[in-house]
């Protein structure tokens, strides 16, 4: 339906469209998140609101720029763009940044929980990870899906986390 104007399909009308939940910017989002914390780990020793803080701006700027990819790109084609449109479209991609929230905060709290930086950046990873996984589970749970189809999104979800993990340890080793 995503190619098609809201209410022209006999299935989708306008507040269907707007009401559908997809948690597809946060899964993408925690997968954003995982790669900067490795790609600023694997730097050495750094700052841990640096971190922090370059996970949520990274989180905005992506945020962003699928904002205007949606709204110039696929969206002007169908929905003329107004305030609502916009607005519509802004929310939608928000959980880009949402999942970049959890780890920023993980690193933030590193130094109350005894952790140094690479501690940091473990927790930073894991909290990213755990939330990937988290968001396509609950994503295949509100489509519906059978059991089979949550967990085989979830293995897929964790497997190209691993991916992720296997790049922090073969740049920091």
């Amino acid at each position: 339906m995503e190619g098609r104007p809201p209410g022209q399909d006999p299935i989708t009308t306008h507040a269907d469209f707007a009401e559908r939940r997809d948690y597809t910017g946060a899964v993408y989002g925690s997968l954003l998140a995982a790669s900067v914390v490795v790609g600023a780990g694997s730097l050495g020793d750094f700052p841990r609101l640096e971190l922090a803080l370059l996970l949520l701006g990274t989180g905005v700027v992506f945020w962003a720029a699928h904002v205007l990819t949606r709204l110039l790109g696929e969206r002007i084609m169908y929905v003329p763009l107004d305030g609502r449109e916009i607005r519509r479209v802004c929310v939608a991609e928000w959980p880009i940044v949402k999942a970049a929230v959890p780890p920023a905060v993980a690193v933030a709290a590193t130094p109350l929980l005894g952790l140094g930086p690479e501690g940091a950046v473990w927790l930073g990873l894991g909290v990213a990870l755990a939330g990937q996984v988290g968001w396509a589970s609950a994503a295949a749970l509100r489509a519906g899906a059978t059991a089979r189809v949550m967990v085989t999104a979830a293995v897929v979800n964790l497997v190209l986390g691993l991916a992720i993990v296997l790049l922090k340890v073969a740049l920091t080793h």
